[in-house]
């Protein structure tokens, strides 16, 4: 399993715009201190920049898929996976998968591919983008894994985003690891998980009720009818 990360600068060029990000430039390194770790943060903060680094170099095809997947249909990651090293426990590592909501298309496609060259064919395509996730869920996620996920609540309504949280928590329960990006406050909630927030100069442990998924969702549910007037005033 994954103990954590550092990251040496002097890899990164001194025109790369990962130096403009202001919540990755002074990370030198991160510890991953639970089963599972949130990275919440908002647009543009770095959350799936950092993700994507991690995946690719723990050997994940950087546009999602098993170690085993290979193929490029637009290579668009940064150079930030070459800096990092990554510190790993003693348990070994039996599965694992990459899950990125914005490229899941092309994977399902590749997924085809490899199926004809006598791999077990899951038929994404013929299931809708929310069910697809769930079946990837059940499909992949085994005992002492590691799992990275990018968003993964966004096909996912709020009954299902609940199944995938029971199904992260049935799986980290059996000796698995899960890095998630999420803006759900749903798939927050799940017990125990370490949040660190992306929001701001560096990146910090955040607490499930200061992560801004749930003030506005706590803020909508109770106030919907003031904040939403004040949103659209003049």
């Amino acid at each position: 399993m994954l103990r954590g990360i550092s990251i040496d600068w002097s890899l990164i060029g001194q025109d790369s715009y990962l130096r403009q990000i202001d919540a990755l430039r002074g990370l030198t390194g991160l510890d991953f201190v639970r089963p599972v770790t949130f990275f919440v943060g908002e647009n543009g903060s770095g959350k799936s920049t950092l993700l994507e680094a991690i995946a690719v170099a723990a050997g994940f095809n950087p546009e999602g898929g098993t170690r085993n997947y290979n193929f490029s249909t637009r290579d668009t990651h940064s150079e930030l996976y070459r800096a990092l090293r990554l510190s790993r426990g003693a348990r070994r590592q039996r599965a694992g998968y990459f899950l990125r909501a914005e490229s899941f298309y092309n994977v399902a496609t590749m997924e085809e591919e490899y199926a004809r060259a006598g791999g077990e064919a899951q038929r994404f395509h013929l299931r809708s983008h929310g069910e697809s996730f769930i079946h990837l869920a059940q499909q992949y996620f085994k005992p002492d894994g590691l799992y990275l996920m990018d968003e993964p609540e966004a096909a996912l309504s709020p009954q299902r985003q609940l199944t995938m949280l029971r199904e992260i928590y049935d799986c980290a329960a059996s000796g698995s690891q899960f890095l998630i990006v999420t803006h759900s406050p749903i798939l927050l909630a799940l017990p125990d998980a370490q949040i660190l927030s992306l929001d701001g100069d560096a990146v910090r442990p955040c607490d499930y009720e200061d992560t801004d998924s749930y003030r506005i969702t706590a803020m909508i549910v109770k106030q919907r009818e003031r904040l939403i007037a004040q949103l659209l005033s003049d």
